[in-house]
């Protein structure tokens, strides 16, 4: 028999001051759901494939028109869709990254639904066209602006 054996303290299990460190540091892991920069990322994935097949469908458009301005146009939007496939190529790697999945699950009703799997945790969201289209002129006009700035700026 030892002095501990009636003292009541010894009963309870012990644990380690590092031991304590990792268990309080575990309640203070992201939760499984997504960011809201991971909803941004699943925004833009949605929303940049239209944008390219809309800014393709523009260039091959102008290409077959008598337009004097068609090689400026084409220019500009062969500039447009190269800007917007490396928005996508970003998009994915840090899909990859994050461990993100996405796939389009079905349509209805002009809301377009999609199924997330984020590091586990399986999430339904659905856009409208509405959103879609707004979310399209937003991005639009903010790639335009990021290609047409350094022209703006020589001549200032």
């Amino acid at each position: 028999m030892t002095k501990l054996d009636g003292n009541e303290r010894w009963k309870s299990k012990m644990l380690l001051t590092e031991h304590q460190e990792q268990y309080e540091a575990r309640d203070k892991r992201p939760t499984q759901r997504q960011t809201e920069e991971e909803r941004f990322l699943v925004r833009d994935y949605v929303v940049l494939p239209h944008m390219l097949t809309m800014a393709d469908n523009s260039h091959r458009a102008i290409l077959l028109t008598a337009n004097p301005l068609k090689s400026v146009i084409a220019l500009f939007l062969q500039a447009l869709m190269n800007r917007i496939s490396g928005e996508m190529h970003h998009t994915i790697h840090e899909f990859n990254k994050r461990n993100i999945r996405v796939t389009q699950d079905e349509q209805i009703d002009d809301i377009y639904y999609y199924q997330v799997r984020c590091r586990g945790f399986v999430e339904k969201v659905g856009y409208t066209r509405e959103v879609m289209k707004s979310e399209i002129r937003i991005k639009m006009k903010k790639f335009t602006d990021e290609i047409l700035k350094p022209a703006f700026d020589k001549k200032q």
